[in-house]
């Protein structure tokens, strides 16, 4: 009876329209004061007991830097960069977006602020080159997207969190799987390109070049910073965070100088109140993962499943399907945090690993990103390159189809997401 009381609850304020946090934390208060009779004073208890990890403290520094570099002339180096080493082969100008997008996300962390920060500079130059301007706009926010598989990325730290994983493993998981993405996107870039003759006649001259890469190895160097820091155990993955932060600021006010000191109010603020707003929708999914745990509904729901589907494979298929469903309703990476501890005892029956399930999870974070209604990659794009959500959602169709063949050809490979962990980290 309180199960279905708590599921009542929970569905009808989805139904109407409630912000996904009031849902979770409104849903665990009904629960505490009419089934438990418990006080609400445990309800403020365990929205505080949600934050109180030492890794979260990660989550608003990639913010502050993804918004930093996005903001400053790093985006801008390395595009630079990029074009000079792919940009004079066919479709040279669209996979060195590509190329950029992934090493952004290198350094951001963020999906959206990649895509602003690569879109609004490459969408100009893709399109002066006649490129086509529906394919442009898929490739740029398809593209954005990896910045939540290729490490840093926030929901990956999300997901370590609820599901008790090594921050440091899944950052090492993402890595083979956001290039097999990339490599893919490469591929239809380069077809499109013959098919249709885009092709760039910019030639750089050797002090040319020798100048882009001198200016762009500030920003080159980041990835390496942040990465090899956490590989190399000089510091933390929250660490880290703080390290990307320190680095972006001083290169970009004392190296570039092209991000002025009055506009540091504005980041900092825009990163505050996204941050603040993530960490509340972490809080009360925490609390109503506590809620569950008492419940005993993964237990319970893992028992069903197991009865009914003896395959892990057609397991993982459908909980495939029902993420990008999931993804086009609600926002996914909230879904994410509830959904993978409901699931927790399922993955253990079925001995999937966790590191391999939360690379499936993150894809199709990315998925999310880029399905209507709801998919933030679209509606960055729209307001980047003025354009409807229709005119978007039409210039993304083939890149989603593209996302969707690599997610099943993760979920089935699991080495690709497995094997550099196994191999540098002994898991």
């Amino acid at each position: 009876m309180s199960l279905t009381i708590v599921l009542l609850c929970f569905f009808v304020l989805l139904a109407l329209s409630a912000p996904i946090a009031i849902v979770l934390v409104a849903t665990t208060a009904i629960y505490l004061i009419f089934i438990a009779q418990t006080p609400l004073t445990s309800l403020i208890q365990q929205l505080f007991n949600g934050l109180d990890n030492f890794v979260l403290l990660g989550v608003p520094f990639f913010i502050l830097a993804g918004n930093i570099m996005a903001e400053g002339a790093i985006s801008t180096r390395l595009v630079n960069v990029m074009k000079l080493c792919v940009g004079r082969f066919t479709g040279g100008l669209a996979i060195a977006s590509i190329l950029a997008c992934m090493f952004f996300a290198a350094i951001s962390g963020s999906s959206p602020a990649t895509v602003i920060a690569i879109g609004s500079i490459m969408m100009p130059a893709l399109m002066k080159e006649g490129y086509g301007e529906r394919f442009s706009m898929g490739l740029l926010t398809s593209s954005g997207s990896l910045g939540i598989l290729i490490p840093p990325s926030i929901p990956m730290i999300l997901y370590a969190l609820v599901m008790n994983v090594s921050v440091a493993e899944m950052f090492m998981a993402g890595f083979l799987p956001g290039i097999f993405i990339g490599v893919c996107l490469i591929g239809y870039s380069f077809y499109q390109s013959r098919k249709h003759g885009w092709k760039s006649e910019t030639t750089y001259t050797f002090k040319e070049a020798l100048k882009v890469l001198k200016d762009g190895i500030w920003a080159l160097f980041l990835p390496v910073l942040v990465l090899g820091g956490i590989y190399g155990g000089i510091f933390t993955p929250t660490e880290a965070a703080a390290v990307s932060v320190v680095y972006a600021l001083v290169i970009e006010l004392f190296v570039y100088k092209e991000l002025k000191f009055n506009r540091l109010f504005t980041i900092c603020r825009d990163s505050a109140v996204l941050s603040g707003c993530l960490l509340f929708i972490l809080s009360c999914a925490m609390t109503f993962i506590w809620l569950l745990t008492v419940e005993q509904i993964p237990v319970k729901l893992a028992e069903l499943i197991v009865a009914n589907i003896e395959s892990k494979w057609l397991f993982l298929l459908a909980i495939n399907g029902a993420l990008l469903i999931i993804g086009a309703l609600m926002d996914i990476v909230t879904a994410i945090i509830i959904i993978s501890p409901i699931l927790g005892a399922t993955l253990a029956k079925y001995n999937i690993d966790l590191v391999h399930y939360g690379i499936i999870m993150i894809v199709n974070v990315e998925c999310g990103f880029l399905t209507p209604p709801f998919g933030l990659n679209l509606f960055v794009s729209m307001a980047i390159m003025k354009r409807s959500l229709v005119d978007v959602g039409k210039a993304i169709l083939p890149f989603i189809l593209i996302f969707f063949g690599c997610l099943l050809v993760i979920t089935y490979v699991p080495w690709i997401a497995t094997f550099l962990p196994k191999l540098f980290l002994g898991n």
